[in-house]
């Protein structure tokens, strides 16, 4: 299943944000915590615009059975706009992971965690940021689970500069952040989902995947 989770103008917008991180990256001027841990400014800009392509990816796998299904609308949700795919079948929503907003985030989050000598800091920092997520998520009718995109990576930025070691700040925010918004969010919240009358509930998807790419960002910039 292939759409975009948000509508193009603000695909444009994340997009333009990766290429001007690009020359600060290869100038070594931000990144610094993520090279130390194997990843080089090169390889970072990448994942970030595989983040972005893969967001436009869903898998399915499993069906709900649901209400009236909305489809072919466009659905506002914390100052983001999506266009909600039109589904062949009604009554039915179709639940997805997504490759750009769940399973690049988690392969890197698993990554980042082999290479870090983390402590106790970084399993509270997690729980912190999925109580915070859970607490602001709302379900959005036609949608799924909407979340604000810039509050759970700023609480996970403010997590990592009080609990963190300065050298794992970064790669500390950017697990706590996207680990946070997929449980807190979508893992926690899916019982909600068949009530909502979306045609595809993605996990990842469309409702967390811009505060998922702004973790990314974020996390950079921090580095």
């Amino acid at each position: 299943m292939i759409f975009p989770p948000l509508i193009f103008m603000l695909m444009l917008a994340f997009f333009v944000a990766a290429l001007i991180m690009l020359p600060f990256l290869l100038l070594g001027m931000i990144g610094g915590a993520f090279i130390k841990l194997g990843l080089s400014p090169s390889l970072m800009f990448w994942l970030l615009i595989f983040t972005l392509v893969g967001s436009m990816v869903n898998i399915p796998i499993y069906t709900l059975k649901s209400g009236e299904v909305m489809g072919d609308t466009v659905v506002s949700y914390f100052g983001m706009r999506v266009r909600v795919p039109r589904m062949p079948r009604s009554g039915q929503t179709v639940l997805a992971v997504n490759v750009g907003g769940a399973i690049i985030p988690v392969a890197l989050s698993l990554y980042l965690l082999t290479q870090m000598d983390f402590g106790l800091y970084l399993p509270v920092l997690v729980a912190v940021v999925i109580l915070v997520v859970n607490r602001l998520a709302r379900p959005i009718k036609g949608l799924g689970i909407g979340v604000p995109g810039l509050i759970p990576p700023l609480v996970a930025v403010l997590g990592a500069y009080l609990l963190s070691p300065p050298e794992l700040r970064a790669p500390s925010a950017y697990i706590a952040s996207t680990m946070g918004i997929l449980i807190g969010a979508d893992l926690l919240r899916l019982g909600e989902i068949s009530q909502l009358g979306a045609p595809v509930a993605s996990i990842g998807g469309a409702g967390t995947f811009d505060a998922i790419f702004l973790s990314g960002i974020i996390a950079v910039m921090l580095s």
